[in-house]
């Protein structure tokens, strides 16, 4: 059985035809099941080590609802985006691409400096079949170098770790709780002024968003609302989304 029934022409514009064969449906079939997988590995794991932490079944249970709730922003954005590429990548290329890298803006600058190196711009006039496939290809690439570093340095980061806990558990023992607390706080902090650099309408909603974020954790503390923490962070996105439709029609910039 032949995974390319239909003949396909290097020069032919039909991008769609070529986008969507059989053999990118398997491959996008292939990469969701490997997902499910590591998302039944990973939820599995977590719940054996709870106790180790101290983290009974309901901190467990929590945690894993706050984490489902503080995706849904991300995911919303990352699908919107993914239904304006359908008709440059295909669906299979989208759902593989951006389901699995999970990140439009490298996927489509990637994919742009592969179009322009061949003279053409991404979707426009002179995107064949050829260049698709030269664009699926630098892409897919690309990609694998996220893959790979994972692979190599998430091993050595551990082998670090063990080491200096076993060197000096008690000295050490707190920093490496305040490391990754620092680098996450210095993470979103770097992240949190570019987007403020980007204009009055950005800074307006990076700044309603936080608003509302601080206040969600506040009425949460003050009137021992536990389960509004849970879902602080999806308030505070649908807030920020409706911001920035009330600023962007009103015409600032």
């Amino acid at each position: 059985m032949s995974f390319v029934p239909i003949a396909l022409d290097p020069d032919s514009t039909d991008i769609l035809l070529a986008a969507n064969q059989p053999v990118l449906w398997l491959c996008a079939a292939g990469v969701f099941a490997v997902i499910a997988a590591q998302t039944v590995i990973y939820y599995r794991a977590a719940r054996r080590v709870a106790p180790a932490v101290e983290m009974s079944a309901t901190d467990v249970k929590r945690s894993f609802r706050s984490g489902a709730v503080a995706a849904i922003g991300p995911s919303m954005a990352v699908a919107l985006i993914a239904v304006t590429l359908l008709s440059v990548f295909g669906t299979p290329g989208v759902l593989t691409r951006i389901g699995l890298i999970g990140s439009a803006a490298f996927e489509v600058g990637a994919a742009g400096i592969a179009a322009d190196t061949q003279g053409v711009a991404l979707g426009g006039e002179g995107y064949t079949q050829q260049v698709f496939a030269t664009v699926m290809l630098c892409i897919a690439l690309a990609g694998s170098g996220w893959m790979l570093v994972t692979l190599i340095v998430t091993p050595l980061l551990k082998r670090g770790t063990d080491r200096l806990e076993a060197k000096q558990a008690a000295a050490t023992g707190g920093a490496m709780a305040i490391i990754p607390t620092a680098a996450l706080l210095g993470a979103f902090g770097t992240f949190g002024i570019q987007q403020l650099q980007k204009g009055l309408a950005v800074a307006i909603v990076a700044v309603a968003s936080a608003l509302v974020m601080l206040l969600c954790l506040w009425i949460a503390k003050a009137f021992r609302q536990n389960w509004l923490k849970e879902w602080a962070l999806g308030i505070s996105m649908i807030v920020a989304i409706g911001v920035g439709v009330l600023v962007s029609n009103a015409g600032i910039q």
